[in-house]
Parts: structure tokens; sequence; C-alpha cells
């Protein structure tokens, strides 16, 4: 009953005199805020009679039940909902003094906001009835002043056609009179002045104002061109341009009376009028250009004053290599390039010395040589794009035509310093009907050499036999041709400027290397009888020469370069998967790595058929050493000396012959993995079928030791310093066949009591049992048969 009255007092404080809207939030704060708790329920302050006794019931029968021993919990229950009603109270109490003051002081504000919004609302009204009243007086006003600002506009647009009109014609007149004044410098810079003027109006709708000054520009330019070129050309013939004759003629031609201070000037002074007229000339001047198929890259006009010195080797060129004359022979494209090359060099000193510090000294950032070689090139395009055409179908004169031209390439580079990144010939070479002949012609002639170097009577000899130093590879001919072959392509296409027509070329070189792997197969399979004869071993030589060549080509800055170019092209075309691509990416793998992988299996199916055939001959050769008496042979003090076994003789004698043989016609490489793979095979042959298919005595296990530690292990010693590490299981097992009785019977008595434990392994690695498991080392001392007699 206490709980009851405890739980039923709450409801009954909201009975303050509030209004009823005070009172209905008055009761939604004392919901949301200041719940009391009572178990884990709360009751709410609108509940009815008939719900509050049915929450009291549910609560009682929750906490206390049917079990007595819960009527224990009643004082700190009691606590509880005294305290809790402590709290309602208080929070109730609080709410009811403050609320009313905070609505009280909203309804206030509400009603202060709802007056100001009518005052503002009547300003509004009053002020959209003013502006309409403006806006209809003034709309006359201000259609009259929309057409005259119209008028103002159209007339300031005449004022700057007239005023650019103007400017024109006075720079116009200025040149007129700098020209009649014979001030030339002064009249090119004007004229610079006026094409800066077309260049800022070329964005102009003004087409007949862009006319006028186009015509106006190019009026005056063909008149200062004309007139310096012609004083230009005049001091050149002074200066004995162009030196036809050898760099030596062309010093003294330089440094002659001719060659005055005051010719100098001249020269400096026209050529720096010249460069003024640069800007114009290339306004008006359309460049003569190749067809885009030939895709050359984007480069400026020649500079105006190496164009006029271009000039008369232009016509030269021209005249000796077009049309009918005699010096112009298709099948002899070494006559045109070798002469400009040499032209070239022949001006070369002269471009240095006299017209670099011209251009120094104007401020300009062209190089003088550079410039030059750059318009001498640009004939060269030219005739290879026409004579390109005519001979693609013939092999001999395209193929004479690409070495010739790659010659020219690389002399132009080397010995001239011409960048990679202006027009050259490869880019001619580059077009696509030009380039897939030019493959399909490489094709052609690499298999036909690939045939006669294969078909020649030295192709599996060495070069080098002779010298040791030298020939360390045992390189045969065929060989070193193929891989001086594929070298040779590299250098004619690493020049390409395109990286696509790069990986058309290594394409061509892994279907060349593929070729060559196919043709080595074939001979070999002819030599399978013998694989231990002369020409298979120099098949595998060359095998191996090939695979470590072009292992090492993998870590080549170029073809670096050209995988991470493939990896780009595959990437796009989604050709790897993910993991392929990855590896490419981290230099895992190489371009090359599809053609090693093959040779090295070939190189291993080849080793391997080696290592057979010797090891049946050595097995052949050691069957009576099988047979030997090992259980009955004299002990070591019976004998003088111990010698070898008669029976190892022949087997010691047939492996020591091969290894000599193979030493010398197999390389330094290929012949340690061959004696290697050899020496495991003959180990476990020596282990089972020589010593676990006998029993030895005393003098039976010294005799085998001997002939395996001071004749069978010597054989390999020239080939590395420890042979016996390379017989773990013979020489292990020799150790367990000729230890002393005493430690033998100690060993075996440890196997029987400790197998399997640290213990027993311990042991065996303190008589120097490393390979062998402990199950072999008690076969091993079950072989001997000098046990002493124990009884039973």
């Amino acid at each position: 009953m206490l709980l009851a009255s405890g739980i039923g007092e709450a409801p009954a404080v909201p009975g303050c005199s509030e209004s009823g809207d005070e009172r209905k939030t008055t009761e939604e704060k004392s919901d949301i805020n200041a719940g009391a708790p009572v178990g884990s329920e709360q009751v709410s302050e609108g509940t009815d009679e008939g719900d509050l006794l049915s929450y009291v019931s549910a609560f009682i029968e929750k906490e206390v039940g049917n079990d007595l021993k819960s009527l224990k919990k009643l004082g700190k229950l009691i606590e509880r909902m005294t305290e809790s009603k402590v709290k309602l109270e208080e929070q109730v109490l609080t709410i009811s003094s403050e609320i009313p003051k905070r609505i009280q002081s909203a309804l206030q504000n509400a009603e202060e906001s709802k007056q100001l919004l009518n005052q503002f609302l009547e300003q509004e009204t009053h002020l959209f009835s003013s502006i309409s009243s403006h806006l209809l007086t003034s709309q006359p006003w201000m259609d009259d002043l929309g057409a005259m600002i119209s008028q103002i506009e159209e007339i300031e647009r005449h004022l700057a056609y007239l005023k650019w009109i103007s400017q024109i014609e006075e720079l116009s007149d200025n040149i007129q009179q700098y020209l009649m004044t014979n001030n030339v410098p002064e009249a090119a810079s004007t004229l610079v002045a006026m094409t800066q003027l077309d260049i800022k109006l070329r964005e102009s709708s003004c087409a007949h104002l862009l006319g006028f000054m186009r015509a106006t520009v190019k009026f005056w330019h063909k008149i200062l061109k004309d007139k310096l070129t012609s004083d230009f050309e005049e001091i050149l013939i002074q200066l004995h341009w162009p030196f036809i004759a050898p760099p030596q003629s062309q010093a003294v031609a330089v440094n002659r009376p001719a060659s005055s201070p005051e010719l100098c000037g001249n020269l400096e002074t026209l050529f720096c009028q010249l460069l003024k007229l640069q800007t114009s000339d290339e306004l008006l001047t359309e460049p003569e250009q190749l067809p885009e198929k030939y895709c050359l890259p984007a480069s400026p006009p020649v500079i105006l004053p190496i164009q006029i010195m271009l000039s008369p080797l232009q016509k030269r060129f021209r005249y000796h290599f077009r049309g009918n004359r005699q010096t112009n022979v298709i099948s002899k494209p070494e006559w045109y390039l070798a002469q400009v090359l040499m032209w070239i060099g022949n001006h070369t000193h002269f471009l240095d010395e006299k017209i670099q510090p011209i251009l120094d000294k104007a401020g300009s950032a062209v190089n003088a040589r550079l410039e030059f070689s750059r318009g001498l090139t640009m004939l060269v395009l030219e005739k290879l794009a026409s004579d390109i055409p005519c001979l693609l179908y013939d092999d001999n004169l395209f193929c004479h035509l690409v070495d010739e031209v790659l010659l020219f390439e690389r002399e132009l580079h080397s010995a001239h310093g011409y960048p990679s990144t202006f027009a050259n010939c490869m880019y001619i070479l580059c077009e696509e009907t030009c380039f897939q002949r030019w493959l399909t012609v490489e094709r052609k002639f690499a298999l036909q050499k690939m045939d006669s170097m294969l078909s020649s009577e030295a192709a599996w000899v060495s070069q080098y036999k002779d010298i040791t130093d030298v020939d360390e590879m045992k390189v045969p001919d065929c060989a070193e041709t193929f891989m001086t072959l594929l070298l040779v392509i590299t250098d004619r296409y690493k020049n390409l400027p395109a990286a696509s027509r790069k990986l058309q070329f290594l394409e061509l070189q892994k279907d060349l290397v593929d070729d060559f792997r196919i043709r080595l197969t074939q001979v070999m399979k002819e030599e399978t009888r013998a694989p231990l004869g002369f020409r298979y071993c120099a098949i595998l030589n060359a095998v191996n020469y090939v695979s470590v060549v072009l292992a090492d080509w993998a870590d080549n800055i170029f073809f670096l370069q050209l995988q991470q170019a493939a990896l780009e092209v595959l990437a796009e075309s989604d050709a790897l998967s993910k993991l392929q691509l990855g590896q490419l990416a981290s230099m895992e793998s190489s371009v090359f790595d599809d053609m090693v992988n093959l040779l090295e299996r070939l190189k291993h199916d080849m080793l391997a058929r080696q290592v057979d055939h010797a090891f049946r001959e050595v097995k052949e050769a050691a069957k009576l050493y099988k047979k030997e008496r090992w259980l009955s042979l004299p002990s070591q003090a019976e004998q003088a000396v111990m010698s070898l076994s008669s029976s190892a003789c022949p087997f010691l004698l047939t492996l020591r012959d091969r290894l000599l043989q193979l030493e010398q016609q197999l390389c330094f490489s290929l012949f340690k993995m061959f004696w290697q793979m050899l020496v495991e095979k003959l180990d476990v042959y020596i282990y089972q079928e020589v010593i676990l298919a006998n029993h030895f005595n005393e003098g039976g296990a010294v005799q085998l030791q001997f002939d395996m530690t001071r004749n069978l292990f010597p054989l390999f010693s020239r080939y590395c310093k420890r042979p016996e590490n390379y017989f773990k299981h013979v020489k292990e097992a020799c150790i367990v066949l000729n230890l002393n009785i005493g430690s033998a019977m100690l060993l075996r008595d440890m196997l029987r009591t400790a197998s399997g434990q640290p213990s027993a392994v311990a042991a065996l690695n303190e008589v120097g049992i490393y390979k062998l498991a402990q199950r072999d080392v008690e076969i091993l001392l079950n072989l001997r048969t000098n046990w002493p007699n124990m009884g039973k």
C-alpha cells in the first residue's frame, strides 16, 4: 500500500491554478524533460485512474511476484519512488513558475513583429505605386536616350575604324619617309609595328579593314624584303658564299681581304634588318610543307636571313637532283645525301664564327648551324618523298635507300648535332606504306641471312677458337652472326620517332629469334644420336649465347623504354591480365621473357640429353665395379700400398674422358651445369647400386673409401674446391662404413634407443652425417660384416 500511495501522489501536482493552455504546455514539458523512471517504464501525468491501477499492479507483479523473498526489495523500492516523487515535484514547481513568463514574452514579441510587418506592407504598396508611376512618366525619355546611345556607339565604332585607318596610313607614311631617306632600319622597325597591329586585328570582323591592313603590310614587306635581300645577297657574294669548296679552302676564303671589318659590319646590319622582317614574312608567306601523312613535328619556318643564305644551295640541289640530269639517279641516293652533309660541314665554321654572334647579339634563341641544317634537311625530305614511291617494289633499291638514309641520319645527328626532335628522314620512312615495305624487306633479308649462315661450312665453328680469353662463350659463328644481325636491326630502328613503329620492329626481332630457335631445334634433332659430339655441343652453345644476350638486352635502357611503351599499349587494349601488366610495370619481366624461356627450356633439354648419354656410358663401364667382392677384400693392414680397384678403372676413365671432352666443347657455364647434373646422378647411382646393393667387410669399406676419396672425387677437383660436397650420399656412406667398431656400436645403440629424437640427430652430426636420414644410417650399419660376436 505504501508503494501504491507513493506512486499515486505524483499526478496530483498539475492541480495548480493555470489556464488550460499553460497547463497543457506544462504537461508536455513534464513528459519530455521531467519524466521520472520507475523500473524500466515511465508514468505519464495524463494517465487516468484505471490505467494507473493497472500499471501499479503490473509493476508490483513484476518486482515482487510470487516469490516472498522479493519482499526484501520493498524498502529500496519505496526509497527510490520517494526520491522520484520529490524530483518530479521540484521540476513541476520550477516549470510552473517559468513557463508563463516565457509565453507572455513570446506573445508580446509576436505582436510587435506583426505591427512592424503591417507597416512594411503599407510602405511597399506606396513605393510600388510610386515606382510604377515614375516608370510610366520616364519611358519616353528612356526610349530617346537609348536611341542616342546607339548613335553614339555607332559613331565611336566609326571613329575607331577611322583611327585604325589613320594609324595604318601614318605607319605607312613613316615607312615611305624612312625609305626616301634610306633609313632602312627604322623602316623595318615600323613594319614590325604594323605587323603587330595586323596580328591584333586578326579576330576582328571588319573584313575590309583586315584586307587593307594585310595589303599594306604585304606591300611594304615586299619592298623591304626585296631591297634587303638584294643587298644581303651582294654581301654574301663578296664573302664567296656559298662555300662549295672543302672547309680548308673555306677558311682561306673567309679570311681574304674581302672579309674586312666593314663588310662584316654590313653583314651584321643587313642580317638584323632581315631578322626584323621575320614576323611579317611568317604572316604573309605560306611555308612549303610535306603532306600530313608524314606526321612531321610542328616547327617554325626557317628564319628569313638563313632562307636567303640557303637559296643558292637549294637552286643547286634542285638543278642536280631533279629532272633529267645525270646526277639525278634514283639508284644513287648517296649522291644527294653526301652532298647535303658536305654542304653542312663546309658552312659550319662560318655559321658558328660569323652568324651565331649576330643572333646572340640580337637576343635570338636560334642556333645558326642547326637552322641551316634544318633548311637543307627539308630538301632531302622532299626528295625522299618523291623518290620512295618509285622504288617501293624493288627490294634491292629500296633496301639500299634505307641503308643510305640511316647512314645519313647517323652522321647528321652524331657529327653535326642535329636534334632528333627536328624533322628528319625517319618521319618519311615511318609513313605507313613505306614502313610496311621496310618491315617486309627487313624480314626477307634477315631470313636469307639466316639461311646462308646456317648452311655455311663454318656455321658451328667459333671465330675465336684459338683465342682463349675471347672464346669463353665458345660461340659458333652462326649464333654470333645472328645476334649481330639483331643488333644491326636495333641500330636501324632505334631512332624512329614513334614508339608504335619501334614496337613493330621489336615484334620482328622476336619472330626472328623464334625462327632461329626452331632452326636450331631442327638441326639438333639431326644430331641426337651423338649428343656429346662437336656439332651438338655447338648448337647448345648457340642456344645459351642467344639466351644470355637477350637477357642482357632486357636491362638495356632502350628496351626498358620499349617495355614501358608496350605496357601502355597493352593496358589500353586489355590484352594482358592485371598480373601480367603488374609484372611488366614493376620490371619483373621483360620484352624478351617469352623468347628467353623457350631458349632456356631447349638448353635444359639438350643438357639433360647429354647428361643422360654420358651417365649411360659411365654406368655401362661400372658394371664390373658393381660386382666387386666387397665382402672378402683384404684389410688395409694386409696391403702394402692401397691402390685403385681394377674394376673401377673403366668407369673412371670413361668419366674422365667425357669431362675433358665436354670441357673443351661447352662454354664454362654450360659445362658447370653439365658436371653438376652428372655428379648428382652419379652420387645416387653409386649409393644405390654399389653401396646399398652389397655388404662390406673392413677391407671392402676401406677400399670403397679409397676409390671414392682418392680417385673419383679428385676428378672434379679442377672444377671446384671441395668436390666431395657434391657426393653427399657416397661421402657419408663411406663415413658410416668406415667407423671404428666401437663408434659404430655406440652409434647403433644410440639410434635404437633415441630413434627420432634430437639426440639421435646430434649423434649423426657428430660423426659428420647431415644428408642421410636415420633409417639410411641404420641400413648402412647393417651392411657391415665386421661386428664382434656378442653371443645371444
